[in-house]
């Protein structure tokens, strides 16, 4: 969409030069006396223009420019009228013409012109001659025209043969010169009341939202110096909304062309001071846009309240038989579209109707047990709203929300509306919101002085209430069916986080940070290791980063709640209390009254304020409960006076559910791992040791996630003086059961070797304990050796090689060569016959042992095979055996890329020679 506003003068014609000469085509039938030819000679005051898109939404945004125009320009009396005729003339253009629409606003001395024109000049209206029905009301075409016959004072079609424009004419009421509203003489005890001198502070914000002008009554009204203020946002003083349900923030009403309404300005004592406002967004010469706030008194709002368009008197002619809807003359048009708005409107109309100082009204819960305050005004309603009050408060009629009641003193029955206590108020009237005889909920009244209200007003009050119960309920129930949607895609989001991860401390955090700020202000998270254990404070969270040291030192103060199983949220006081007394404490000592001298305010007091502010008010606690045991507490608190919505709460109970469960399963991951990890541990040698004369390198990588242990092993050992055994080796399968195996040969070949047996015997026995297994035995491909180094700087090696890959020798020249025969594997069967090689590695010769991991790495249809290890280890000459290992890993790696799926060992030993002096 695209505006534009010109003041003043006679504007240019907007349609294109050089187009054809107009054609008017009246339309037939009665309405033909309202077409007039279009006056010239009137001046045009004020222009302001827009063009719409062919889409639905469109329609929405031209009957918001509209309004928005015609109140910038002080005619709200024919506001309604012109959003009506102008709703239907863009809707035949956007959507039955299937055009962009352009909308032109013309003001002058004799009312408002608007034309809307679309881009279908072909789509004419039915000619003058017999009288032809233009359409019935219940059809769609032809509407807007029988709308504009009945409600413009003139109106009219013109054509060109780019586009067809429709206008009509809105006369202004007949009014004396420079009077908009005027109101009927009254008796002077019947004026409304306001302190001697009335104030109107006058406040100017630019475009940004700072102010920009404060002039004299500001500085009597809320004891700010000019130069205190100018050049600072509006929202820092301002308390938004001072009652809350208005569905717009101030940054957007400063944007609005004009508003009226009500909300606070924190005054130099810091008490908030409730104000009437009344903004005009204007523009100087520059074209620089600016606000201008005029502020009074909220309980001077008569100053500057704008008189509500009343039912029009004349019944005559085509009114009658017409009927005004008592809901729209309570609340007013157009009626707010949201729960908050409409409530907060509600009660605002019925504290004016009765001429109260507060009114306020609660939403019964599904329970019909419990009122939950939604909106007031006129009341401290930032520490009220969502409180909740049972609905019958005590025995009698006056004591149950059922029954209209009226109370002349509120001091003579202390507590009867428990909402009031101690806010001034005197006299009050409530009366009940039914639907089909259900009780929705209750709507009151309070004035300061006492025996203000009697029956009548109660009568008058409970007509009111009558009449938009229904539309609260038909809200209310909109409004939960957006909020149970919200939480069920909440909850859904919030099980797929929760079971994306299976680590604690993660766990922890993601159960924090989804309650803060969706649920609650801050969060605190207790988990109990054990029946035995006390909660322990594992996690906190605030929105204010800040304060999350201060809350997490206030909690450890406090002793943790009760882990009760009992299902559902609980109030839990102890934090507010202990806030509250640390508060006072600290202030009491920076201002020198508990005892010690006087002194300026500490630094420290700021953060001891805040965190008492941040946990003072409503704190609950909900169970987390898993597998039938109480593993941790869900703690979610509000800033002072603030209370939680019933809704909320049970959300929050359907979330600590399924975190118990996330959080209980991360446990039960983490011991497991943490038991798997040490028992696969356990299964390696704990070191290499060191061997005089020949360099030893292991690498190891176990296939599978979360496994330290797999079928593969190795390890090198002393048997004894100046020998050592050497062994590497590969189960059959990979993970725990292999692992299983790998255990069981790597302990008995220690134990056989260093009882004097040799490298065959060795093997034979062990191959008798691995089918001693029986259906756990596997088959197991074993390289075993004994190693002595010589005094000349060689090592001899006995190698026995039972159906395992090859040893390989790599020479000082570059030669590679299998250090070993293949013989038979064990585990398969029970005589085995082998033997031992003996092999001399000279100085500067390594060899090396593989698994099959290694040479059957494989990257498609290719392999690694023997040939390919071999053909790496020739480049490894002169490098060491930590070296050639690396380098053998590192080329396993890169000939595939995908993750290996066999475990895989490698042992390199190398005996470096002798070193000379």
């Amino acid at each position: 969409m695209t505006t534009g506003l010109i003041p003043g003068g006679q504007p240019p014609d907007p349609r294109p030069t050089g187009a054809l000469p107009q054609q008017r085509r009246e339309p037939a039938g009665h309405a033909a006396q309202h077409v007039e030819n279009r006056s010239r000679s009137s001046v045009i005051t004020a222009r302001a223009a827009a063009s719409f898109e062919p889409v639905g939404r469109s329609v929405a945004s031209a009957r918001s420019f509209v309004r928005d125009t015609l109140q910038g320009w002080g005619f709200a009396d024919i506001v309604d009228d012109a959003v009506v005729l102008t709703s239907e003339l863009v809707t035949n253009a956007v959507v039955h013409a299937g055009t962009s629409a352009d909308v032109l606003c013309l003001r002058s001395d004799e009312g408002v012109r608007i034309e809307v024109a679309d881009r279908y000049p072909e789509r004419e209206i039915p000619l003058q001659g017999a009288a032809i029905n233009m359409g019935s009301p219940d059809r769609e075409g032809g509407r807007g025209l029988q709308l504009c016959a009945a409600l413009a004072g003139r109106w009219g079609v013109e054509y060109i043969p780019t586009h067809k424009t429709v206008w009509f004419q809105l006369d202004l009421p007949a009014r004396a010169v420079g009077t908009r509203t005027a109101g009927p003489a009254l008796p002077s005890d019947l004026l409304p009341l306001a302190d001697s001198r009335v104030r109107v502070a006058v406040v100017q914000v630019d475009r940004t939202g700072h102010i920009a002008a404060w002039n004299e009554d500001a500085e009597d009204l809320f004891g700010y110096a000019a130069e205190q203020v100018v050049g600072k946002p509006l929202t820092d003083l301002a308390a938004w909304p001072h009652t809350p349900g208005t569905s717009t923030g101030i940054a957007e009403a400063l944007r609005l062309s004009r508003w009226e309404g009500s909300y606070g300005i924190r005054a130099a004592t810091g008490r908030v001071t409730p104000v009437y406002a009344s903004h005009l967004r204007v523009r100087d010469t520059a074209g620089e846009p600016s606000t201008v706030c005029l502020l009074v008194r909220d309980h001077e709002r008569a100053v500057l309240q704008t008189p509500l368009r009343g039912p029009a008197s004349d019944t005559s002619g085509g009114s009658e038989g017409q009927s005004t809807d008592p809901f729209e003359v309570f609340i007013g048009s157009p009626a707010p579209d949201d729960l908050d708005g409409l409530l907060q409107r509600t009660v605002e109309r019925a504290r004016d109707m009765l001429d109260g100082d507060s009114a306020f009204l609660l939403l019964a819960t599904d329970d019909e047990t419990e009122l939950e305050v939604r909106a007031s005004t006129g009341l401290p309603s930032a520490r009220q709203r969502f409180a909740r009050v049972p609905v019958e408060a005590g025995p009698g009629r006056y004591g149950s929300a059922r029954m209209p009641a009226v109370h002349d003193d509120l001091t003579a029955v202390p507590g009867a509306v428990p909402l009031l206590n101690g806010t001034g108020m005197r006299s009050v009237v409530t009366v009940p919101l039914k639907v089909e005889g259900r009780l929705t909920g209750s709507l009151g009244v309070a004035a300061e002085a006492p025996a203000r209200y009697s029956n009548e007003e109660a009568l008058r009050l409970q007509f009111a209430a009558d009449r938009i119960a229904l539309a609260v309920e038909s809200a209310r129930l909109g409004e939960l069916e957006r909020l149970r949607r919200g939480s069920l895609s909440f909850l859904v989001e919030a099980s797929d986080l929760l079971a994306g991860t299976l680590d604690r401390d993660q766990t922890l955090a993601l159960m924090a940070q989804m309650t803060v700020p969706t649920l609650a202000t801050w969060c605190a998270v207790y988990t109990i290791a054990d029946q035995a254990s006390e909660p322990y404070l594992s996690y906190v969270l605030h929105e204010d980063e800040e304060l999350i040291d201060g809350i997490k030192s206030l909690l450890s103060k406090v002793p943790a709640p009760d882990p009760v199983p009992t299902p559902g949220a609980r109030v839990w006081t102890a934090p507010g209390e202990v806030a509250h007394q640390a508060a006072l404490r600290s202030s009491m000592r920076s201002l020198g009254l508990s005892g010690s001298p006087t002194r300026q305010v500490t630094p420290g007091i700021g953060p001891t304020l805040a965190t008492a502010s941040a946990v003072g008010g409503e704190t609950v606690v909900l169970p987390l409960v898993a597998r039938n045991r109480v593993i941790g507490m869900l703690t979610l608190g509000k800033p002072t006076d603030e209370h939680f919505r019933q809704e909320i709460l049970e959300l929050a109970e359907d979330l600590s559910r399924r975190a118990a469960l996330a959080l209980d399963n991360a446990r039960l991951y983490s011991e497991r791992t943490a038991i798997s990890q040490s028992l696969q541990r356990s299964l390696l040698p704990p070191e290499l040791p060191e061997i005089d004369g020949v360099e030893v390198e292991v690498i190891y990588r176990a296939a599978g996630e979360g496994n330290e242990v797999g079928g593969d092993f190795y390890d090198v050992f002393p048997i004894r003086d100046g020998a050592y055994g050497f062994a590497i080796g590969d189960v059959c399968g990979t993970g725990p059961n292999a692992a299983a195996v790998t255990g069981l040969a790597r302990h008995a070949l220690r134990l056989l070797a260093r009882e004097g047996l040799t490298g065959p015997t060795v093997l034979e026995r062990l191959n008798s304990a691995i089918l001693d297994e029986g259906a756990r035995s596997r088959f197991l491909t074993l390289l075993y050796g004994e190693m002595r180094p010589q005094e000349d700087g060689s090592a001899e090696l006995k190698v026995v090689c039972a159906g395992h890959p090859l040893p390989l020798r790599l020479r000082q020249d570059g030669t590679v060569e299998p250090a070993a025969e293949p013989q038979p594997l064990l585990g398969v069967i029970e005589d085995l016959e082998l033997y031992e090689q003996t092999v001399t590695l000279d100085p500067g010769d390594v060899l090396l042992c593989v698994t099959d991991g290694v040479t059957e790495r494989r990257e498609g249809a290719r392999m690694l095979g023997d040939d390919g290890l071999a053909d790496v280890l020739t480049t490894c000459t002169g490098l060491t055996a930590g070296a050639v290992a690396a380098r053998i890993m590192r080329a396993v790696e890169r000939f595939a890329s995908d993750a290996p799926s066999d475990d895989m060992a490698i042992l390199a030993m190398r005996v470096p020679g002798l070193h000379k002096d």
